[in-house]
């Protein structure tokens, strides 16, 4: 006769004490995730107040964009001009929209702070605190250490001056390099809990990549995401099920961004935006992956070796964490592959390598902790103490690369503002003009504040200039501006000056050179036209408030902060 022995029913008293323990647990990974997140974005704040209110002019062209839509004026670089798709981050124009509906952009001062600067950052910071969000999510699952997980996370990332400043300039990376997190930990939970072959995990991974590539044009890539894991991970027998599965994501994808395609082809008769046509990008060659070895100089070849190892260990053992690994490498591939094929940027620091850095932290970091978490004490001695010397080398020359973006760091606002924008209205006023245009290269600072019709010399928010740029104009630059736009005033420096408009015999024709840099580290030129100017008593009045006003005016225009709390146009420099 068999012996059947039966467990004793636990009491109620056993039952309570279970659940408070549960509870208890839940409390302290609650509070250990909140500090570790908490911790990770204070690291990143102090980072970015170090740049102080620092926000790079390309910035102004979305925040005049989104002023314009607020305002009911529809999408146009300043009220009244003609619809031009000069502005390429629809999602994050739609932050700042909503912010100035709320008055939270575009009013005044928060805190002291104009709200042009303080609103932009606040977003990016909880953006970043998002990126740590999805960090913890994923390294709940397959560390013990989450937490430290995270917060190592958050401290590397403070440390990559790249990532801070452009997450912080004002521009859309925080937002992209969220969207491209969220999508590779949404595919990596979906592989660890098997459930990546489902209707509901694909079409959120398109949707999740519309998003991306309506934040930026490069996040089209992410469209990629899901097929390749499902490649990389599919077996024989699932194939009909993985091709379907691959279908529903083109769908998620298709229905947002075919919505917003057919809006643009609708409002601005393009395919692609203003912008993209006005850069001109050249198809991708494979030497352009060879622009990820600046990325590996910049971070420095010993920790990206010692990177590489890491993730490379992590992946020796077959395992469930190593498919998942897999959909985490797939979106970092994805966007290392984005920022090689895309044109070159004048910016310094990479400004779209953003969610590289993002997505290479956590990879690194979390299989990191895998391999430390199968090895011995001496073990992980021995990898705690190769990744600190390698690393520390690094952390010293970000350093140092940090401050010297700080005292030179690309074109801000606010020196635009000034510059372009209050300084030609003060040229504007001495000539007694109501209407006026000027050609200028630099359009973010100068659309919130001039007065005057903009012509982009860029030709990021000009259509005209755009297609000449890309060789499908019917007239060349100097036609177009001499024969056809006439602009009131030019400004034209650095590069701009090569452009062959200053060394056409129709500018001195028709303009008076007005102000000529003497510096020639950093040459400019300041034209008006003849026919604008009434008399030689109103010619030298412009050339005295030239003299008088600009050297004077913001000499260190690093001191982005230096504009005031608003930007409006018509506002003058007084002198």
């Amino acid at each position: 006769m068999a012996l059947v022995v039966t467990a004793r029913p636990q009491t109620s008293a056993e039952l309570s004490e279970s659940a408070q323990q549960q509870r208890n647990r839940f409390d302290r990974a609650w509070w250990s995730a909140l500090a570790a997140i908490s911790s990770g974005v204070l690291l990143l704040a102090w980072q970015a107040v170090r740049y102080g209110n620092w926000v790079v002019d390309d910035a102004g062209i979305t925040f005049a964009y989104a002023r314009s839509v607020a305002d009911g004026a529809g999408p146009v670089l300043q009220p009244g001009a003609d619809p031009v798709e000069g502005f390429s981050d629809p999602t994050w124009l739609s932050v700042l929209v909503v912010g100035k509906w709320l008055h939270l952009f575009d009013h005044g001062a928060l805190f002291g702070i104009s709200d042009l600067v303080l609103y932009p950052k606040a977003i990016a910071l909880l953006c970043c605190a998002g990126i740590l969000v999805t960090c913890y999510l994923a390294a709940r699952r397959v560390s013990r250490w989450p937490a430290m997980v995270t917060f190592v996370t958050g401290v590397v990332l403070a440390a990559i001056p790249s990532f801070v400043i452009w997450c912080f300039s004002g521009l859309e990376n925080s937002l992209f390099a969220l969207a491209a997190c969220v999508l590779a930990v949404h595919l990596f939970l979906a592989v660890l809990d098997q459930r990546l072959w489902t209707p509901s995990v694909a079409i959120t991974a398109g949707v999740i990549a519309a998003f991306a590539a309506l934040t930026r044009p490069d996040g089209l890539i992410y469209l990629a995401a899901y097929p390749l894991v499902s490649v990389i991970l599919v077996r024989r027998t699932a194939w009909l099920t993985a091709s379907r599965h691959v279908l529903y994501s083109v769908v998620g994808f298709a229905i947002p961004f075919g919505a917003y395609l057919l809006w643009r082809i609708t409002e601005f008769g393009r395919l692609v935006a203003n912008t993209a046509v006005a850069k001109n990008q050249a198809m991708p060659t494979v030497h352009d992956l060879t622009r990820a070895g600046d990325l590996v100089t910049y971070a420095g070849a010993p920790a990206v070796i010692a990177a590489v190892g890491v993730v490379g260990l992590a992946l020796a053992t077959p395992s469930t964490w190593r498919n998942g690994v897999v959909a985490l490498l797939v979106p970092l591939t994805l966007a290392m592959i984005a920022y090689c094929v895309l044109r070159a940027d004048w910016m310094a620091q990479f400004r779209f390598a953003t969610p590289v850095w993002a997505l290479a932290a956590f990879v690194v970091v979390i299989s990191a902790a895998q391999v430390l978490d199968r090895l011995r004490t001496r073990g992980r001695v021995l990898v705690a103490v190769t990744l600190v010397a390698t690393l520390v080398p690094s952390g010293v020359a970000l350093a140092d690369s940090a401050a010297s973006y700080r005292s030179d760091s690309d074109v801000p606002l606010c020196w635009i503002a000034l510059r372009f924008g209050r300084y030609f209205n003060g040229y504007a006023d001495i000539l007694g003009l109501r209407q006026g245009t000027l050609l200028a290269p630099d359009m973010g600072g100068s659309s919130l504040t001039s007065r005057l019709r903009l012509i982009d010399m860029g030709g990021l928010a000009d259509a005209q200039i755009a297609d000449i740029y890309a060789g499908k104009g019917n007239t060349t630059l100097a036609d177009y501006v001499f024969e056809d736009r006439k602009p009131t005033f030019v400004h034209t420096h650095g590069v701009w000056l090569d452009s062959g408009l200053t060394a056409d015999p129709r500018m001195a024709r028709d303009y008076y050179l007005i102000q000529q840099s003497q510096n020639p580290a950093s040459p400019d030129e300041d034209w008006v036209r003849k026919d604008a100017v009434r008399d030689q008593r109103q010619l030298q009045q412009l050339l005295d408030y030239s003299s008088d006003v600009l050297p004077h005016l913001l000499s260190d225009f690093q001191k982005a902060g230096e504009c005031g709390t608003t930007l409006r146009p018509g506002q003058t420099i007084p002198h």
